[in-house]
């Protein structure tokens, strides 16, 4: 099992909630955050471009549930080409057990 920080970017904080707990309920992610983003600025189909009110979702999981947690994403999310993110990150003992005893669950549905 290899830790992960999942950073999805949400149109809206609704947006952000709903998948929040699609993820938690199928066990792809042990955690959630939403941090609101004032303001981005991006190029998108060769224009700079700003994005008001925008949420990152921070979750908490391992790389391997980032192609599944991809897929129930395209599900719910209001943009065809989303940014999903996975960083690979170090954590202490106690925290890798968290994970793996709760993201295990999901195996015995």
């Amino acid at each position: 099992m290899k830790p992960a920080i999942f950073l999805l970017f949400c149109t809206s904080i609704k947006e952000a909630k709903q998948i929040r707990e699609v993820l938690l309920e199928k066990r792809l992610i042990v955690c959630g955050g939403i941090i609101n983003i004032d303001q981005s600025k991006y190029w998108w189909n060769k224009k700079y471009e700003t994005a008001k009110n925008e949420n990152l979702l921070l979750m908490e999981s391992k790389e391997e549930n980032f192609l599944d947690a991809e897929k129930e994403i395209k599900k719910i999310h209001t943009h065809e080409t989303f940014v999903l993110l996975s960083v690979p990150v170090k954590t202490t003992n106690d925290v890798k057990k968290w994970l793996f005893q709760e993201l295990s669950k999901r195996e015995d549905k």
